[in-house]
């Protein structure tokens, strides 16, 4: 028989109330999360469970992106990443909601000029940082079951690795499973990102891992504040307008070749109509019929 919480209902992560609590995968809700000030320990602790690295060997961590500029809450196509160096690394962070069919090319344009942005006129190549690209995406982009993706460079059948300066990681949201495991932090901060109700944050305060709960607190300070709200409804609102200009345009695209693709059919069809020997009006009968 289950447990009931402190809320009278069934735990587990089916039981749900209704709530307004701003929501980490929302991308400027994300960035403040883990870049505002006070919140670095945070930002130490999801890169350390996430890229499975020692807690106390992140050394020399500057975010740097920290600043939210604000025309870029409601600029419909801007991005609210973090960037970030730590350990001579130099790591991207991206929160993505929206399947625009393009994250692939979009996640690779980003990891490179992350690399070749580092290196400046005189220097060698050689000096160049490893970069590791963390993409956090809301939507499935992979045939396969497993909410992770890690992928580097290697040779196809010997299986070699080329250079271990480029490494891309992908979660997808909608993969993580029902059941939760309280011994898997990198899931756990999955799961936060991916709350949307106070039933899910309290779940996760359950669990007892301390830096989750610091950031359970956060999140709940960030909701209960009312400059933070109008921002989050800001975003949410640009990040929509953005969704339906691009889904009116790929509708039009569709209309406009389907058109063209007729146009071309008739003219074929035409064409063998003239080579048949019909006539000009025999051929305008039979479109018009």
């Amino acid at each position: 028989m289950q447990k009931k919480n402190r809320f009278g209902n069934q735990s587990g992560w089916h039981a749900k109330r209704d709530s307004n609590i701003v929501k980490a995968k929302l991308d400027i809700i994300f960035k403040k999360l883990f870049t505002d000030e006070g919140n670095q320990h945070l930002l130490q602790a999801y890169l350390s469970d996430t890229l499975g690295i020692p807690y106390d060997s992140i050394e020399n961590l500057v975010v740097l992106n920290s600043e939210i500029m604000p025309d870029s809450i409601t600029e419909k196509y801007s991005r609210m990443d973090i960037r970030m160096k730590a350990n001579g690394r130099l790591i991207n962070v991206e929160m993505q909601i929206k399947d625009e069919g393009d994250y692939k090319d979009r996640s690779l344009y980003y990891l490179s000029k992350l690399y070749s942005g580092q290196l400046k006129s005189g220097e060698v190549y050689g000096s160049l940082n490893q970069c590791i690209s963390i993409n956090i995406i809301n939507f499935n982009l992979f045939d396969c079951e497993k909410y992770h993706s890690s992928f580097s460079m290697r040779e196809d059948s010997r299986n070699e690795q080329l250079t271990d300066k480029f490494t891309a990681h992908y979660f997808e949201l909608k993969k993580i499973g029902k059941n939760i495991d309280k011994n898997n932090k990198q899931e756990l901060w999955l799961r936060l990102i991916n709350a949307e109700t106070e039933d899910e944050l309290d779940m996760l305060q359950q669990t007892g891992v301390k830096q989750i709960q610091d950031a359970v607190v956060v999140l709940h300070k960030m909701s209960a504040d009312e400059k933070t709200r109008e921002l989050a409804e800001m975003r949410e609102k640009a990040l929509h307008i953005e969704a339906t200009e691009k889904a009116h345009a790929r509708a039009e695209g569709e209309a406009v070749g389907l058109k063209k693709g007729e146009k071309r059919k008739e003219a074929e069809m035409i064409s063998k109509m003239r080579k048949s020997g019909l006539s000009e009006e025999q051929i305008k009968a039979i479109l018009n019929s």
